[in-house]
């Protein structure tokens, strides 16, 4: 049976990063799967509702935490290979054969990485951009990124006074909540990943002000 790997949530700066392995007969896929950035939020949703739905399809779902993003003796690159195995792992037989979207400049190196994860003997091919061309790794990107994003609405429900935005360093709002949650509270929200440069100048800012008003 084919196998394809996905994660999303690389960049952000809150919550979690989610890979998703999906093992099916690609003909089993609906038609129109596509990496989910090219997707609306709507047309993933209901995607992955008929991809779980469907008997023939196989899912697996891992999640890496702001906690295990953080630990100081990672980096990202073995996270989003810890991610994509875990994912397989859960999904994996022995004589599979599949594609995971590399997640490293070595796509090789990065396939070889996640094989040497994995409980079961599997064929894998790692590439760049996988999710565009194989439907099975787009079924995983859509995945992936409907777990992340379902992720991020449970984050701002955790904080219904305020919005807590994508979670990305680029969002005016993720950006804001940080300031004013770390102006309030004196620290980070267990949600951010504290070790990503935009956490470290929030506290930085936080801790300039206070002096300056001393």
């Amino acid at each position: 049976m084919q196998f394809g790997v996905d994660e999303a949530g690389k960049g952000p700066v809150l919550g979690s990063m989610f890979a998703a392995a999906v093992r099916a007969d690609p003909g089993a896929l609906p038609d129109d799967i596509d990496d989910s950035k090219n997707l609306t939020p709507s047309r993933r949703d209901e995607l992955a509702a008929q991809l779980r739905a469907d008997e023939r399809v196989e899912i697996a779902v891992a999640e890496i935490t702001p906690a295990r993003i953080d630990e100081p003796e990672t980096d990202m690159n073995t996270l989003t290979v810890a991610a994509q195995a875990e994912a397989l792992d859960g999904v994996a037989s022995d004589g599979d054969d599949g594609v995971v979207d590399a997640g490293d400049t070595d796509a090789g190196r990065f396939g070889c990485r996640v094989a040497d994860r994995i409980a079961a003997d599997v064929s894998i091919t790692a590439e760049h951009g996988a999710d565009e061309v194989y439907a099975l790794v787009g079924a995983a990107s859509v995945l992936a990124k409907v777990a992340r994003d379902a992720h991020v609405t449970d984050l701002g429900a955790e904080y219904p006074d305020t919005d807590v935005g994508s979670g990305y360093p680029s969002d005016p709002a993720t950006r804001a909540f940080l300031r004013e949650y770390v102006a309030e509270h004196g620290d980070l929200p267990p949600c951010a990943r504290r070790s990503w440069s935009t956490s470290q100048d929030v506290l930085a800012a936080a801790e300039q002000s206070a002096l300056s008003e001393f």
